[in-house]
């Protein structure tokens, strides 16, 4: 594990280094406390230097409120972009800042004690938000960013309180780092397209299991859901045996699909083909499109005869230039797979209606498809 190094009452001091974004450790580090001002506090983190915070919790939480306003309101002072800036730009730049923005508020540190407590005034008990995200803790002391750690609490009361889903008609509990099946409306394409068969499907990349258990609702007697990362299957696991779908489903470690043929295969890919900036990112981002381009390259091969394959995405990579239709349609047809129907819904959620989102006209446009696929 990296390490943090940083002098303190003219002391040589290093904790562990803790950041489940991936995030490199600062190379300068300064002691903060009650008396730090957000103009000052902002200027070091611009200029790279790390705040390690000695004061009372809730005011740290407060100057990294006004750290982030400083930063809408240079953002909103800087020149607005040509209004026949293309797509692709816009979302270059838009990932840039967002990516300035994390690197700049991360840079408020906090520290934790070997048990995970924090050891400030005011501080919450974050012990069970620590262990969800960074597993058992070590025999040392660490350093994590205030703001990811605000980021573990949130992550900790999803998992706790669960995430209504109106298509299941039940909640889902997401673990730290899987994605929240918050965007509903693939969901319900799910509940609502009509079965090839009832006899066995395959979910692949099933995260939290969602998909799966609404297939399992829907009366399908042998869902097979797959997943890579550990903690999507762990997720998984939970969620189909709170849900009473234990006994119909199976969750397997793989990369894409199980072995064997189902007359249903379903995969909801990430939507937007770019490059991941962190760990946290790989449930949004698909580099290259490989998830996508690997389950329609390998669908043929696991599908029963008359089978169907169901290609759960957002037009949102089309409206941003990043892949065209065209593009998605021959990757369909190299694949030896010809388009049998498409369903179609709209966002419902709150940046497709926010006109100050920069990637608002893209957003206003997406549509979610399911994609019914058989073999030619």
């Amino acid at each position: 594990m990296q390490a943090v190094h940083w002098t303190e009452g003219a002391e040589p001091r290093s904790a562990c280094w803790r950041s489940a974004a991936g995030a490199p450790p600062p190379r300068r580090v300064t002691v903060a406390d009650d008396r730090m001002r957000a103009a000052l506090a902002h200027r070091l983190a611009c200029e790279g230097t790390a705040l390690l915070w000695r004061g009372d919790f809730h005011n740290a939480r407060q100057l990294l409120r006004a750290m982030g306003r400083r930063m809408e309101s240079r953002g909103r002072r800087a020149a607005a972009p040509p209004p026949d800036l293309p797509p692709a730009e816009a979302f270059r730049r838009y990932r840039q800042e967002q990516s300035r923005r994390a690197r700049v508020l991360g840079m408020l540190l906090v520290p934790l004690d070997p048990g995970y407590d924090i050891p400030l005034r005011r501080a919450p008990d974050v012990r069970r938000a620590c262990a969800e995200a960074y597993g058992e803790p070590g025999t040392g002391p660490s350093v994590v960013p205030l703001r990811e750690l605000l980021g573990l609490i949130g992550a900790h009361e999803w998992r706790r309180r669960g995430v209504d889903v109106p298509a299941l008609g039940d909640r889902i509990h997401p673990h730290h780092g899987v994605f929240s099946p918050v965007r509903g409306e693939y969901v319900r394409l799910v509940a609502e397209a009509p079965l090839p068969a009832r006899t066995r499907a395959f979910d692949i990349g099933t995260g939290t299991g969602v998909l799966a258990a609404v297939l399992a609702r829907r009366g399908v007697e042998r869902v097979v859901a797959t997943d890579r990362d550990p903690r999507a299957l762990d997720c998984a696991r939970e969620n189909l045996a709170r849900l009473g779908c234990a006994d119909r489903t199976e969750v397997l470690e793989a990369d894409l699909f199980p072995s064997g043929r189902a007359p249903l295969v379903v995969c909801n890919p990430p939507w937007l083909p770019a490059r991941t900036a962190t760990p946290l990112e790989h449930a949004v981002y698909d580099p290259g499109s490989r998830m996508l381009r690997g389950f329609l390259n390998g669908l043929t091969a696991h599908l029963e005869p008359g089978g169907e394959g169901w290609l759960i995405i957002s037009d949102l990579a089309e409206h941003l230039e990043l892949r065209t239709r065209a593009e998605l349609l021959d990757a369909i047809s190299g694949a030896g797979l010809a388009v049998a129907g498409r369903l179609d819904a709209r966002p419902v959620h709150r940046r497709a209606s926010d006109p100050t989102d920069p990637l608002h006209a893209a957003r206003a446009a997406e549509v979610t498809s399911l994609w019914r696929l058989v073999a030619r």
